[in-house]
């Protein structure tokens, strides 16, 4: 326990003195989180609008109106060639054509519904369909106003290139409004603002302390490699456990102390609510630490250098993160997709972090993910130890 003590106390000296070490565990995941808070997003905020206006009426001018008055469509250029408004498409210079075809106003009036054309850019399928969303909105609402029935009629253009006729692919069905109507009225429980940043900040701070974790528990022992000093540790009466303990401690210590910076930092300046325990929260990250730590530790006795360490890493972090659930859902993966997400330690966490700060979920709701998370640091863990004893 005596030896423990002293190497704990060298392993603290040594990442207080080096600047650079503790820049990057302090400094750079709150760099990161207010960039990454900010900027990971898929809301579409604003989309260049090309308006082909063949109308030229009250009612077409309202269409136009309407989208422009929801602050998320910008009126770029106009005019009656859908080849020049394809050949901007294709430039990139737009995000979208909207075409309002002649005698809209008195399909309008006389049979109570007419079409709008909507050209999208499909290049990026997600901004598209929220695109597509939000212009269907907006012609619903507009609809409402007139008592009639406005049909956006969808097309997808890849790089811009669309056809000359009017599109039916995806039309929405349209009724007169004379008939019986539902009134849907809703309700976003746990993000009732639909703030994409309260959904995402929780799975950015499971990044930041999974890079810390990992790739400074995995730099820190192959430095004792590449400066020879890890063969003398080997002759001297330190046990395997005891090396390993003080090595992952004081980085377990710093992570917790991250997260606990960016939990205050999301709450008090990002506004991201905290509805549930933070006993809890950082009583699972702790357990979850044991599995980045362990991971760390793992790549530490396959790697000779500081270099190849941060190679693999990166290269299986990648694939963490990306099949996490961070930025697209595991629901809607393929089946064999989802079967190794059940594999992945940070898919649980981000999960749990979520459940916990945004709707407030207990022991008994994050169960089933805590209780992985465990197994999975006792397995990762003891494989790590194994590894090093039989690397080393």
């Amino acid at each position: 326990m005596r030896t423990l003590r002293f190497l704990l106390r060298k392993e603290f000296l040594q990442i207080v003195r080096d600047r650079t070490l503790l820049g990057m565990i302090f400094m750079m995941p709150l760099i990161q989180l207010i960039i990454l808070a900010n900027a990971v997003t898929f809301e579409v905020t604003s989309a260049r609008m090309y308006v082909i206006d063949r109308d030229r009426s009250t009612m077409s001018l309202g269409v136009v109106d309407r989208l422009t008055a929801s602050g998320r469509f910008i009126p770029t250029a106009a005019s009656q060639s859908l080849a020049a408004a394809n050949d901007a498409m294709l430039d990139r210079g737009i995000d979208l054509i909207v075409v309002i075809p002649a005698d809209f106003e008195r399909d309008l009036v006389r049979e109570m519904h007419a079409p709008v054309q909507v050209i999208l850019n499909a290049e990026d399928g997600a901004a598209a369909g929220v695109t597509r969303s939000y212009v269907t909105q907006v012609l619903a609402r507009y609809s409402a106003e007139l008592g009639t029935s406005v049909r956006p009629a969808l097309s997808m253009g890849g790089a811009g290139r669309v056809a000359g006729s009017p599109a039916t692919g995806g039309a929405v069905p349209s009724s007169p409004s004379a008939g019986p109507m539902i009134d849907v009225q809703r309700r976003g429980w746990y993000n009732p603002e639909l703030n994409y940043r309260d959904y995402m900040v929780p799975g950015i701070l499971v990044v930041l302390v999974t890079m810390i974790g990992t790739l400074l528990t995995a730099m820190n022992i192959v430095r004792e490699k590449e400066a020879g000093t890890l063969d003398q540790l080997n002759v001297t009466p330190i046990t395997r456990p005891v090396f390993i303990a003080a090595k992952l401690i004081p980085l377990w210590v710093f992570a917790m102390i991250d997260l606990a910076l960016g939990l205050a930092f999301a709450h008090f300046v990002l506004g991201v609510p905290v509805h549930g325990s933070l006993v809890l929260v950082f009583f699972s990250a702790a357990v979850y630490l044991v599995v980045a730590l362990g991971f760390g530790l793992w790549i530490s006795t396959i790697a000779d250098t500081q270099q190849q360490a941060m190679f693999v890493a990166y290269s299986v972090l990648l694939v963490y993160l990306l099949m996490s659930g961070l930025f697209t859902p595991i629901s809607g993966m393929p089946g064999w997709a989802q079967w190794l997400a059940e594999l992945n330690p940070v898919a649980h966490f981000v999960e749990l972090m979520r459940a916990v700060l945004l709707k407030g979920a207990g022991l008994a709701d994050v169960a089933r993910p805590l209780g992985i998370l465990a197994a999975m640091g006792v397995l990762m863990l003891t494989l790590a130890v194994r590894s090093s004893r039989t690397s080393q």
